[in-house]
């Protein structure tokens, strides 16, 4: 990882792009760091020190300026809004910048048809635990980004979690698991939640139970390196009541409804790509 980052621009710093800002941040990696917004308010939300806050709110050319600035520039409005931003940035980019796309659904190819195939793209699919410093996040290059392009880009993302190198194509399947992973793991826990409670534990000790139970069995996971076959193993013992469970939810077929429920989210993605 490089002592520090080139300048950096995240243009539509929303949910997503808030989190890297926060993780770039933190990380102390990113001296100049510039990040824009529709309104006002959301931009002061992310003005601080280290941090240029624009809102187009307040001035219009708010994007096309923070490109100009930067040597990173990631692109994070919704995915319909991201070929006009494209053609607005694209006369104001400095030559070698790369141009890193956060819009689910949008092809490299259709970046580099706007902003010029001689244009290093890099495709990115972080999630939302990039707040707090445990992102996933999947990055595929197009075809002018260099492997030391894919280096800066990889090291950005190394600032908000871990990152993993895949084919493009490969992207919108990383999604499915990673990208809308964490919705998952919060249903489980709702349910998991909800069974306590009907079992008479009140709302808030029934909440403690399942929520403390995922983030300590995570952080066991994390600090043992074990499979996580294995650590479920030790706490199943032979006919005992944790292996009356899970013989429950494996009848149940779990994991095929969690390939059932990521194709699903495939598919949709694939819509999403075509316009649908």
């Amino acid at each position: 990882m490089p002592q520090t980052l080139p300048p950096i621009s995240i243009l539509g710093a929303g949910s997503m792009g808030g989190a890297i800002a926060h993780g770039l941040i933190s990380s102390g990696l990113a001296p100049a760091l510039t990040v824009t917004n529709r309104s006002a308010a959301k931009a002061a939300q992310l003005s601080g020190p280290g941090v240029v806050s624009l809102s187009l709110e307040q001035d219009a050319e708010a994007n096309t300026r923070a490109a100009a600035e930067a040597d990173i520039v990631l692109i994070g409005v919704k995915p319909g809004m991201v070929p006009d931003l494209l053609r607005e940035i694209a006369p104001a980019l400095r030559p070698g910048a790369i141009v890193v796309s956060l819009a689910a659904g949008v092809t490299t190819a259709t970046f580099e048809s706007i902003v010029g195939e001689a244009v290093p793209v890099v495709r990115a699919m972080p999630n939302t635990p990039a707040i707090v410093g445990k992102a996933v996040t999947g990055i595929a290059r197009g075809s002018a980004a260099s492997g030391a392009d894919l280096d800066l880009v990889r090291a950005l993302f190394a600032t908000c979690g871990v990152v993993i190198e895949v084919a493009e194509d490969q992207i919108d399947a990383l999604s499915t698991i990673s990208g809308s992973g964490p919705a998952y793991v919060y249903l489980l826990i709702e349910d998991l939640t909800e069974a306590a409670r009907g079992k008479g534990f009140s709302d808030a000790d029934a909440r403690l139970m399942a929520e403390q139970t995922f983030i300590g069995a995570a952080s066991l996971l994390e600090a043992t390196k074990e499979d996580p076959a294995e650590l479920r193993r030790r706490v199943t013992s032979p006919k005992g009541t944790t292996e009356r469970a899970i013989s429950v939810l494996q009848g149940a077929n779990l994991s095929g409804i969690f390939a059932e429920a990521t194709d699903a989210a495939l598919a949709r993605a694939r819509e999403l790509a075509a316009g649908s």
